[in-house]
């Protein structure tokens, strides 16, 4: 009997990359490949990229290089790059890094086990010359469900006569037309569930369409499909990620599906908590905001992209709205959730931007009462149209912006923090240990981009236990909370 394989899957990027990364452990230990946590435990370390701006690349980078370097001192025998650098990049990568063994696309993932298993045994496989994916899918939305294109995270399922008839433990089964096999990576209580893949903006500065393709979305039956396997395996918070899920639906005859979809999401047994990440400001409409506002067990949590206020820049940026009618939807939303969570990202420096510009976008924070804000300077991204743009900034004026919004969001999220004392919360509890303590997110918090709440005692806590706690003091943009009562205890469960 052959040896049997071991790989580690290191993943960068987004919680999307995640999903992806879980997409490709279900394919390869479906196909009897040992998955191992180490990367120096492994045969093949298969490092999951992130292409979206430089300092993301360089992670990349840098990762793909430490993997390498267990080649010489551990079991790794081969180190494999795949995700968006890989997928952008293809053969350049793989000319300017030759410690990777192999560079995969986004259409190797179907075959990874066997592009794995040539490159171990010494074999070579030719990295792909990078294509525009929007050009693989129709133009219609309408055309795109039935089209033979790779989509990460939600890739076709085996005929049912080549699904082994004993999956392995802990391996999601493939059911529906467009239902992934997934392993979960790890034991977190929250897990990511992808609605679709693609964009079909065009944002003047951004490049991921170009490389993650035109807009799909997943069926709502294989979304609730997987859910419930989420919760079979202990999960009671889902994430719904995917490039603008403000979108899910118009590919499938319905804009307003998402409305339809997560009280059905909501009501799966074991779930906790569904939050809704990647929203279009531009794109909110009424009965979305309903819902996110007045389902149970549906975060009232608004990850908005703003980008900035300004509406010059925002028209350069090929965006829509100003501070005005910002601050008009975040009122809306308040006015239904007064304590509904609103995170949002913004690029400063961006060409063409003056001091004018820079003051609304500080006027906007100042009023918006953000409960986190990402701040990221301007820079040039390959093939995008603001890459072309005249009036660009020098690199000391933006990283000087940057500096100056840093330190403003820092202060705000901090005192949006403090406007939450006394607040009574839904926390799920997410690690317990002796060093931090018991550590969970409430309603207003999502994983790894916000705050989170430390309570002032782990006493009777467990990961995956939603409590009720008083929101009783604040550590920069975190809460510190007493808990008050179980969830589960006053429903009865």
């Amino acid at each position: 009997m052959p040896e049997r394989r071991t790989v580690a899957l290191v993943t960068l990027g987004c919680a999307r990359n995640e999903v992806d990364s879980e997409e490709l452990a279900g394919r390869l230990a479906a196909d009897g490949w040992e998955l191992v946590e180490e990367a120096a435990e492994a045969d093949v370390a298969v490092v999951n990229t992130c292409g979206f701006v430089e300092a993301a690349k360089k992670d990349s980078v840098d990762a793909l290089l430490e993997a390498n370097d267990l080649k010489d001192r551990g079991k790794t025998q081969a180190v494999v790059a795949v995700g968006c650098m890989a997928e952008r990049y293809g053969k350049e990568l793989a000319e300017a890094l030759p410690e990777a063994d192999g560079v995969l696309g986004f259409d190797d993932y179907a075959d990874i086990s066997d592009r794995l298993r040539t490159i171990l045994s010494g074999g070579v496989h030719a990295s792909h010359t990078p294509r525009d994916r929007r050009k693989l899918l129709p133009i219609s939305p309408a055309d795109r469900q039935g089209a033979d294109v790779s989509l990460p995270g939600h890739a076709q399922a085996p005929e049912p006569q080549d699904v082994p008839a004993d999956l392995p433990e802990g391996l999601a089964p493939a059911s529906g037309p467009r239902a992934p096999l997934r392993r979960r990576l790890h034991s977190s209580p929250v897990a990511s569930v992808k609605l679709a893949s693609g964009c079909d903006r065009r944002c003047s500065f951004c490049a991921i369409p170009s490389f993650r393709g035109s807009f799909v979305s997943r069926r709502p039956s294989d979304v609730l499909g997987e859910t419930r396997w989420l919760a079979g395996q202990g999960v009671k918070e889902i994430m719904l990620v995917s490039e603008n899920n403000t979108s899910y639906g118009k590919d499938l005859g319905d804009i307003r599906l998402l409305e339809t979809l997560l009280p059905e999401l909501a009501a799966v047994d074991g779930i906790e908590r569904v939050r809704v990440s990647y929203l279009q400001p531009a794109e909110m409409r009424p009965g979305l905001i309903d819902v996110l506002t007045s389902t149970d067990r549906v975060a009232p949590y608004f990850d908005l992209s703003f980008q900035h206020s300004a509406p010059g820049v925002l028209r350069a940026m090929r965006r829509f709205g100003d501070t005005e009618r910002f601050l008009e939807l975040l009122e809306t939303i308040r006015g239904k959730a007064p304590q509904a969570g609103v995170r949002s990202n913004f690029i400063v420096g961006f060409p063409g931007e003056d001091e004018a510009d820079l003051a609304e976008l500080e006027r906007f924070l100042t009023e918006a009462r953000l409960d986190a804000i990402g701040v990221f300077g301007y820079s040039d991204e390959e093939g995008t149209e603001a890459a072309g743009y005249e009036r660009k900034l020098h690199q000391d004026v933006v990283d000087a912006r940057l500096a100056r919004l840093s330190r403003l969001a820092e202060e705000l999220t901090a005192q949006r923090a403090e406007d939450r004392l006394g607040e009574t919360l839904h926390v799920l509890v997410e690690s317990v240990d002796d060093e931090d303590g018991a550590v969970g997110r409430a309603a207003h918090q999502a994983p790894e981009t916000d705050g989170q709440v430390v309570f002032t005692s782990a006493t009777g806590l467990v990961p995956g236990r939603m409590v009720e706690a008083k929101a009783v003091g604040t550590e920069g943009v975190d809460l510190v909370a007493d808990v008050v009562s179980d969830r589960r205890e006053e429903a009865g469960r």
